[in-house]
């Protein structure tokens, strides 16, 4: 059980970084980019293809994480100089990229397992300073059966997600990325101050799917294989975790947005690790639970506030009959 904890944990770390994606471009953006799909197979092949013709592993990881880059400025080029509706957009970059990853790839699964990637030469690097015996004793201390081969992968995913985050932070906070936020609020608004929002639409899209294609780039290497299909769905996992991390953390400011974003990913994965463990689920039925995780993500807080309101119109109508009594005592009184 804990094993399978943990290695939901350590790749929710890395779809976090497609979840931060997703949230810069539905959440700050306000455009409803399925780009996603796409661009993460993208950053897989552009990586995987790269590595198995002997390239270094991060060289690949920022080719592959430019690639994105472009895919996402291809779709706010539809939308902005193309006059095309936002989703459709979307849709027809998703659906362009499907053919284009398979010209990338040359074949519809390229395997990694014999190749040297980021994570092979991070465990490698780890496992020579023995620094998963530490973990492991306590772990075994703790009475906890199992522990895991090395920690390498999640602290460098850490490490790494949380690096992004903070530039993430940083950067929205500039002047540039207050001008994408306010593009994202009111259009007109930004443009009044003489603000080109085609080109921040465009960046803000170009640098959502960069962070989506670093997932996918990443994914393939610790997964060990590419493969065309292995998009399908992701921008409801990003959606996912971005409205878990949100109706558990909050929003009250980006710092805090972003953190929930990362911790909603990784939720999101530990909730389908331990569904999958049910014996009447199969690994078939991920999509499945994927549906209903966002379903109850967005009613439950509907539910939630729907129930608050209600105690509070039932607190108000009982201070209402409370005055009412104590006036009609009053008025009883000074007939008296």
């Amino acid at each position: 059980m804990f094993v399978s904890m943990f290695g939901a944990v350590e790749s929710g770390i890395i779809y976090a970084l497609m979840a931060l994606g997703v949230y810069l471009s539905f959440r700050i953006l306000d455009f409803p980019d399925l780009t996603v799909d796409g661009s993460f197979v993208t950053g897989a092949a552009v990586a995987a293809v790269m590595i198995i013709n002997g390239q270094s592993p991060l060289f690949a990881t920022v080719v592959a994480v430019i690639a994105g880059f472009l895919a996402g400025c291809v779709t706010g080029l539809l939308h902005t100089k193309g006059k095309i509706n936002p989703l459709l957009s979307g849709i027809l970059m998703m659906i362009a990229l499907y053919s284009i990853n398979l010209r990338i790839m040359g074949q519809s699964n390229i395997p990694l397992l014999n190749e040297e990637t980021i994570f092979t030469s991070i465990t490698a690097f780890w496992e020579n300073l023995n620094l998963s015996g530490p973990f492991n004793n306590t772990i075994a201390a703790l009475g906890v059966p199992g522990t895991p081969k090395t920690w390498a992968v999640l602290f460098f995913s850490l490490i790494l997600t949380f690096v992004i985050k903070f530039l993430t932070d940083y950067f929205l906070k500039t002047e540039v990325g207050l001008a994408l936020r306010a593009t994202g609020d009111n259009k007109k608004m930004i443009r009044s101050f003489s603000a080109n929002t085609d080109i921040l639409i465009i960046a803000g899209l170009g640098l959502s799917n960069a962070f989506v294609a670093l997932s996918g780039a990443l994914i393939a290497q610790h997964g060990g294989f590419a493969d065309a299909g292995m998009g399908i769905g992701m921008i409801i996992i990003g959606l996912a975790s971005v409205i878990i991390g949100e109706a558990l953390f909050g929003t009250k400011s980006i710092a805090r947005t972003t953190l929930a974003v990362i911790g909603g990913a990784i939720i999101y994965r530990i909730v389908v690790s331990m569904a999958l463990r049910v014996d009447f689920l199969e690994t078939g039925d991920m999509k499945l639970i994927t549906a209903v995780i966002v379903v109850g993500a967005l009613v439950t807080p509907k539910i939630l506030e729907s129930q608050r309101e209600k105690r509070r119109r039932q607190r108000k109508k009982a201070e209402i009959t409370q005055l009412s009594g104590a006036r009609k005592g009053e008025k009883g009184n000074a007939a008296t």
